[in-house]
């Protein structure tokens, strides 16, 4: 008996120390100071009051590397919905959300810095994409395009996938951050950010895959006129078109996706925020915009460049 007793005293102190490495090298929570932060850049209102109440899914499962910024990220979505009235959200890194019964309950699902994910189920698989392809939405945040490595159908849905960062997250050597323009400066999903374009310390991913200005509207990319993005290690496309925030349409549904969100204080950015918050309500039905692929307008937008 005694033994017996020493032995689960033993597992027992085993599983105690590995929760708290787990806990010690996962993300950090949100902080009373951050918590002020992303209160105190929340917008005052949505830009439209949905006819009926909305409901999001925000799914934070990750099979590959953890961002930092996933609790950050997490607070700042229910924040937005809440103060706005514009949505209330749900949040799980459980798998077993993804059936047509559960995902019946909500307006649209959130990936927010979803990595490696592989939907080995077929059925949840399907039930996903018919999800979104019957006129749902679907929100990508960051690291969303870093998924889904067999699953073609999938990174189509989404429209595109992480190739590599070139341009880091603590931005240029010297601290500068990343020049960033606006492509449709007159377009509803970018009025936070005023017809000008900026410069921002974030982690910008290159995008490779089923990614196209014919099938996609693209709202911010990297201005690459500037020395500080042009000449980088790795930089890949030979267009120099690297997005950074687009729409699209997939079926009857609506995918918004921004890559904008490895840092934390990206999540208590004004603008950003504004940008995201416009981009759900759009994801979600309610904020009408054109969406027509940026390929196909009459006339395209003079771009808002970042100032020299």
């Amino acid at each position: 008996m005694k033994s017996t007793c020493l032995i689960c005293t033993a597992a027992a102190l085993f599983a105690a120390t590995v929760a708290t490495a787990t806990a010690a090298n996962g993300p950090r929570a949100v902080s009373a100071d951050e918590l002020k932060k992303i209160e105190a850049a929340l917008p005052d209102a949505a830009p439209v009051k949905p006819d009926n109440p909305r409901k999001i899914l925000v799914f934070d499962l990750t099979e590959g590397f953890v961002h930092d910024c996933i609790p950050v990220c997490n607070k700042a979505i229910e924040l937005l919905g809440t103060k706005t009235g514009a949505y209330t959200a749900t949040v799980s890194h459980d798998m077993g959300v993804f059936t047509t019964a559960n995902l019946a309950q909500y307006d649209a699902v959130l990936f927010n810095n979803t990595t490696g994910l592989k939907f080995n189920d077929q059925n949840q698989r399907q039930a996903l994409l018919e999800y979104i392809r019957s006129g749902k939405g679907f929100i990508g945040i960051h690291a969303a395009t870093d998924n889904f490595p067999t699953w073609p159908e999938a990174r189509e849905m989404i429209g595109g996938q992480f190739e590599q960062h070139p341009w880091t997250a603590g931005g240029t050597s010297k601290g500068e951050g990343w020049a960033i323009k606006i492509d449709d400066p007159g377009h509803v999903l970018n009025k936070s950010f005023d017809g000008k374009g900026f410069y921002l310390k974030d982690e910008i991913y290159q995008i490779k895959g089923p990614y196209s200005r014919n099938t996609h509207r693209v709202l911010l990319s990297l201005d690459m006129a500037p020395d500080r993005n042009r000449l980088r290690p790795n930089v890949g496309r030979s267009d120099g078109d690297n997005p950074i925030s687009w729409i699209k349409r997939f079926g009857d549904g609506r995918v918004f996706y921004c890559s904008l969100g490895h840092n934390r204080e990206i999540y208590w950015n004004k603008a950003v925020l504004a940008h995201y918050l416009a981009g759900i309500q759009w994801a979600l039905g309610d904020l009408k915009v054109d969406e027509t692929p940026s390929a196909n307008l009459a006339k395209q937008p003079e771009p808002a460049l970042a100032p020299k």
